[in-house]
């Protein structure tokens, strides 16, 4: 048993709405991705950092560290690496752009010489444009 229901007219007629519902759908689950993935993307190398009180300074897009734990064991990013190799690890990381600011967050139990060292490794190296990474202090402390 069917039914035809006659609206008088057998030619379909062309919609000239875009669904948007799919659009919004794949928005939302990149949206949901990135909100997942941006806290990932943070160094996670823990190191006690000193306090400074200079103005801060802007943080490039993606920054290249290098740390200098209180164990005086070498990181570039989140992977350590050995004095020795600093200059072709960093080489790797900036695919041989000199001009590549690097900024170098040593603890603050760190010994003066040893920050000093490391420095001097990446002056060596070619790198000259090192920046010194300190927490935020606030003024009256």
């Amino acid at each position: 048993m069917s039914v035809r229901l006659d609206h008088g007219e057998d030619a379909l007629t062309e919609v000239h709405e875009i669904n948007v519902t799919p659009f919004i759908d794949v928005m939302l689950v990149l949206l949901i991705i990135f909100m997942v993935a941006a806290p990932l993307a943070t160094v996670d190398i823990q190191v006690n950092l000193p306090a400074a009180t200079a103005e801060p300074q802007p943080r490039p897009d993606k920054p290249l560290y290098i740390t200098l734990r209180s164990d005086l064991s070498v990181s570039v990013g989140n992977e350590p690496i050995l004095r020795d190799q600093l200059g072709a690890a960093l080489e790797a990381e900036t695919k041989g752009d000199k001009d590549t600011r690097i900024f170098l967050r040593a603890d603050k139990g760190v010994p003066y010489g040893e920050v000093i060292e490391i420095m001097n490794l990446l002056r060596g190296s070619g790198f000259l444009k090192v920046a010194l990474v300190g927490l935020e202090k606030v003024s009256g402390q």
